[in-house]
């Protein structure tokens, strides 16, 4: 749909699949529990191969098993993980490298390896036809990211990033409702979330994120996932500021918190995280014309207020169970695999969230000043 933003005109695409409400009154509610509505079952099943079977690439395994849609290979370098997983999900072909898998039948594959191989590996991958997913970050840097745009069009494979906060019910159902217009143009967007990171990756000293060459620290690993939200919500960032350190979690010396200031356009956002926090909370605030809507994910429900000092309004939805969005995102991946719409972070939108981890990454620790999203190389 099309929507005019000052003088700019922006076309924005909703992700079909997702909850869409039938009527635009915002007293409609979001039913408590949400359908898995985000494709039409499918006679086929897709050979994919999961690559790197860490502990994302281990649920990405099983939410692909999960739609019932695919035969889930693996590939995995170090052998005591490749066998632990592939005896706990009874994977019967498991590779021990890209040699290997490549001279099996693949349909997709899902890359979830440290950042830095994300490219090389699609390459490959994509050059025998295969369907691309991959992890975020896409990369650590712009290096042949063009080269496999190239190749990504030459051989006609669908190529997408895995940012799975656009699968998660509470934020497709309020951009649903922003990209109807309901409460007018937006204005500004303001991003705050946080976690204790060792509560949930107690390993975290001993993987990438101990190091930001191989993606690591709190741009890269997690201020990636709000900024491409914010540029869904509410289109591109054109230019930022940003500002971080370490400050808390022991054992590394990466940022572990980042503010950052940045403009979409005619919008204003502003994001604040942290990896140290106790909470595990999210909360999506965005300012429109004729009223303010807001994500509380830690809380189930997204609301909106449409009159100065009045009243909340909520929608509210069961606890979101972990699995479920990356489940929700399988199944949109495999609908884009068949054809029936894009995938819901497309590659040249995985390139522009690039960009902006650059960007913030030469703000916060090179120039100290804005940076033009443009002007990154």
């Amino acid at each position: 749909m099309t929507r005019i933003l000052g003088h700019k005109r922006r076309t924005v695409h909703a992700w079909p699949g997702f909850y869409r409400p039938t009527n635009t009154n915002p007293e409609h509610h979001v039913p408590n529990r949400p359908r898995n509505v985000s494709h039409v079952p499918s006679p086929l099943k897709h050979r994919v191969l999961i690559v790197g079977v860490g502990s994302i690439g281990e649920r990405h395994l099983r939410c692909f098993r999960a739609t019932g849609r695919a035969d889930v290979l693996l590939c995995e370098i170090n052998p005591e993980r490749r066998h632990m997983v592939a005896k706990r999900y009874a994977v019967a072909d498991a590779y021990p490298d890209l040699d290997a898998a490549s001279r099996d039948q693949i349909d997709a594959a899902i890359i979830a390896t440290p950042a830095p191989a994300h490219i090389p590996i699609a390459r490959r991958l994509v050059d025998t036809g295969a369907h691309i997913m991959i992890e975020k970050p896409l990369s650590t840097s712009l290096h042949g990211i063009e080269a496999f745009r190239e190749a990504v069009k030459k051989h006609g494979v669908v190529a997408a990033v895995a940012y799975v906060w656009r699968a998660h019910p509470l934020v497709t159902a309020m951009k649903h409702a922003i990209d109807e217009g309901r409460f007018g143009n937006p204005l500004q967007l303001c991003i705050v979330t946080g976690q204790h990171l060792p509560a949930y990756r107690p390993a975290y000293r001993d993987i990438y994120y101990a190091h930001r060459e191989q993606g690591g620290g709190a741009i890269q690993d997690a201020l990636t996932h709000m900024l491409n939200l914010g540029e869904w919500l509410v289109g591109p960032i054109e230019r930022l500021v940003a500002d971080a350190a370490h400050l808390r979690l022991p054992g590394v010396t990466v940022e572990d918190t980042a503010h950052l200031l940045a403009r979409h356009g005619e919008v204003l956002g502003c994001y604040a995280l942290n990896q140290h926090q106790a909470p595990n909370e999210t909360t999506i605030t965005l300012c429109c014309e004729r009223g303010t809507c807001r994500a509380l994910t830690h809380e189930n429900k997204w609301q909106w207020m449409t009159e100065p000092a009045g009243t909340w309004h909520e929608q509210s939805i069961d606890p979101v169970e972990r699995d479920m969005p990356f489940l929700r995102q399988a199944n949109a991946f495999l609908d884009a695999v068949e054809g029936k719409r894009p995938p819901p972070c497309t590659l040249d939108e995985g390139v522009q969230t690039l960009r902006v981890n650059l960007a913030a990454l030469q703000s916060a620790f090179d120039d100290d000043k804005f940076v033009r999203i443009e002007d990154v190389r």
